[in-house]
């Protein structure tokens, strides 16, 4: 988890630097203070999808890593080679050796990532609703309208 902290007195959300593990930049949602029950939902919404988006790219990042190192490690060894040269330095893979790690990496995992996309796009989506109906609500109350209930 990050350090990252806003002002106190902030009326904005604020966006943290890079999370180590997966590479997304934390949002600090700003909470009005006569935040509408729909607005709080849209909130609590977006926060819970950057939780499930950031536990799934720390996840796979940490997946991407061992197998990337497994991989190397491998290839080198089949080569007949250490991880690091006689200076010190770490022996790297071409190109073209990398691309048979990321395919395979891509093809085991297609899956997932089409689970993944699926999800993004139901959330997006729920998000940009919710989006439209606040906006639309904030226009109501401006125009000075309230809701009226009907019937006795």
């Amino acid at each position: 988890a990050s350090s990252f902290c806003p002002p106190a007195h902030s009326c904005n959300d604020w966006i943290g630097p890079p999370d180590r593990h997966s590479n997304l930049r934390p949002i600090v949602f700003h909470i009005p203070k006569n935040e509408s029950p729909l607005g709080r939902r849209l909130r609590e919404f977006r926060q819970e999808t950057q939780v499930w988006n950031q536990q799934f790219w720390a996840s796979q990042n940490v997946s991407f890593r061992k197998g990337k190192e497994e991989f190397v490690y491998s290839r080198l060894k089949a080569k007949g080679l250490e991880r690091k040269d006689e200076t010190g330095q770490k022996i790297t893979l071409s190109a073209e050796e990398m691309a048979d790690f990321y395919k395979d990496f891509l093809s085991k995992n297609f899956k997932k990532h089409v689970c993944y996309n699926r999800e993004w796009y139901k959330r997006n989506f729920t998000i940009t609703f919710l989006m439209g109906q606040v906006a639309f609500e904030r226009a109501w109350r401006r125009l000075g309208w309230k809701k009226t209930k009907v019937g006795n």
